[in-house]
Order: C-alpha cells, then sequence, then structure tokens
C-alpha cells in the first residue's frame, strides 16, 4: 500500500497492519504484487511475404516496484497491454508466415525483450509471453491446406517407394544369401564325394595290396613247403608225378579253350616241363583275347 502525506509519497507499507494519522496519513493505492495474467486481443498484422493474420497472446506480469507502478503512469495495465499489442505487430512484420508458424518460441522472446525496456519504467517485470492463435485469412487458409494435402501425398509417396526399394533390396539379397548357401552346400558335397571316393580308392588299394601280400605270402609258404619236400627221400618222384598230372589236366583245358596245342618232347625232364606249362599258360591268355586260329609251330609243335 502506498501512503501520501499532505498529498505527497509518504512511505510504502507491505499488507497487514500499520500506524497512520489521520486526515494527514492517506492510503492513495492498493498495488497487488502477485503475478497476473493478461489477454492480448487479437491483432491484424501484416507478415514480411504479405501475409494477413490475426495474433493473439498471454502476457504475464508481476509489479516489483510499487513506486514506480502507482507513479510511472496512469494506467501501467493498460499501458503494457497496448505496448505488447505493438510489439507484437512489429515482430511479425519482420517474418515469413512459414517462421511464425514453426518458430513462435523466437517470436515470443522477441515480443518478451521488447515490453520489458518500456514495463521497467512502470514498476512492472514481463515474466513471459505466449502467443495463443495465429488465424491466416480464409485464402491463405485454403492455400496451407492444399499445401498440407499436397505434402502428406509427396510423403506418402516417398514412403511407398522406400518400402519398395527396401522390400526389392531384402529380396535381392535373400536371392544372394541363398545362392550362396547352395554354391557353399554344392562346394562341400563336391568335396565330400571327392574325399570319399579317395578314400575308397585307397581302401580297396590296400585291400587288393593286403590281398595279393597275403598270396604271395602263402605261395611263398606252399613253394617252400614243395621244396622241403621234394628234398625228403621219394619226394622228387611225388613232384614228377604231381607235375605230370596237372601237365595232362592243362592239355585238357587247352584244348577245350584254344585250337593250339603244345608237346614237350622230353616229357621226363621237370625243368623242360615247367618252362612248358609257362607257355602254356600264356597261349591260354592270349587265346581269350584273340579269336581262334588254326596254326603250326616250330619247335616240336604242331596244329590240329
Amino acid at each position: 500500500m502506498v501512503v501520501e502525506r499532505f498529498g505527497k509519497l509518504h512511505t510504502i507499507h507491505d499488507s497487514g497492519f500499520f500506524f497512520a494519522i489521520p486526515l494527514i496519513d492517506d492510503i492513495a493505492y492498493v498495488i497487488d504484487i502477485r503475478e497476473r495474467a493478461l489477454d492480448v486481443p487479437p491483432q491484424h498484422t501484416i507478415t514480411k511475404d504479405n501475409v494477413t493474420v490475426d495474433v493473439s497472446g498471454n502476457l504475464f506480469i508481476a509489479v516489483v516496484d510499487p513506486e514506480r507502478a502507482a507513479y510511472g503512469a496512469t494506467n501501467p495495465i493498460y499501458a503494457v497491454v497496448q505496448h505488447a499489442q505493438s510489439a507484437m505487430r512489429s515482430a511479425i512484420g519482420e517474418m515469413e508466415l512459414d517462421e511464425i508458424l514453426h518458430n513462435r518460441q523466437h517470436l515470443n522472446n522477441t515480443i518478451k525483450s521488447s515490453v520489458q525496456e518500456s514495463a521497467t519504467a512502470w514498476g512492472l517485470d514481463v515474466r513471459r509471453y505466449e502467443i495463443t492463435e495465429i488465424d491466416p485469412d480464409p485464402v491463405i487458409r485454403q492455400a496451407m491446406d492444399k499445401q498440407a494435402a499436397a505434402e502428406r501425398a509427396r510423403r506418402e509417396q516417398v514412403l511407398q517407394a522406400e518400402g519398395n526399394k527396401r522390400t526389392q533390396e531384402l529380396n535381392s539379397e535373400g536371392v544372394k544369401i541363398s545362392l550362396t548357401n547352395e554354391s557353399e552346400g554344392n562346394f562341400i558335397k563336391v568335396q565330400n564325394e571327392s574325399n570319399a571316393a579317395k578314400i575308397k580308392l585307397l581302401r580297396e588299394a590296400e585291400g587288393e595290396a593286403e590281398s595279393i601280400r597275403i598270396r604271395a605270402k602263402a605261395q611263398a609258404e606252399a613253394i617252400q613247403m614243395i621244396a622241403d619236400e621234394i628234398q625228403k627221400p621219394g619226394g622228387s618222384n611225388a613232384a614228377t608225378l604231381a607235375l605230370a598230372r596237372e601237365y595232362v589236366e592243362m592239355y585238357g583245358e587247352m584244348g577245350s579253350k584254344s585250337n593250339t596245342l603244345m608237346f614237350n618232347d622230353r616229357p621226363a625232364d621237370i625243368n623242360s616241363l615247367i618252362s612248358q606249362a609257362s607257355l602254356a599258360l600264356s597261349a591260354v591268355t592270349n587265346s581269350q583275347k584273340n579269336s581262334s586260329q588254326p596254326q603250326v609251330t616250330s619247335g616240336g609243335e604242331k596244329s590240329d
């Protein structure tokens, strides 16, 4: 409360009881120092790109100096609202419509700073300024609606195109991975088959080698046994008899499979019989490969 004495400022008291002299001291002003919100009516303004818009807002102020609020202006509240309207028109005139719509915070700060410079002399503190509504004229609003619809359609097409592109990329990547896996699978299959064939051949060769070794060992043991038996008394005669029997069986087999027969002019000669048997086995083998034709050979041989 602002107390005057004889029409002049005497003191300023806070709310509550205080002493005053009747008829001398007078409570000239009762000032509310709480923060208050003031409505700034819509203003017709023109933007930098020549668009007419109606802009309204709210101004939040508080009295910080009761003396200046009482004596700085006749009506400080009205003065600060009028200054806010003027500052708002001036700030909007320097900005384009798109900038106003998308950058309200900058516009609020500009208006607040302008109003604060003048409100200090009136004992007021401008806490903040907020734009509540920006309303363009109907023609501009229709154009903005069309622009927004076109922008939404464009974004939809872009998103759809990006989706189709992504789908094709994923399909291509899937085909690539499938072909890669299939190629690797075929490569591993060929490797496994090659290794299996290699192991099979090795096993067969090892088996055949082992078989030949066993047969050779058996033949060597049989020959050794025959040699041992021949060294015994009567062994030579028994060997001659056995060889003669096999010699006769050999000629019988040759006669059944070939038209060529070989006779030995010395049947009792063991060495000659062995040589003759080797030649006979060779003849039997050759007869199986070539066509049989009658022929006469020298060295005690004749053809039937």
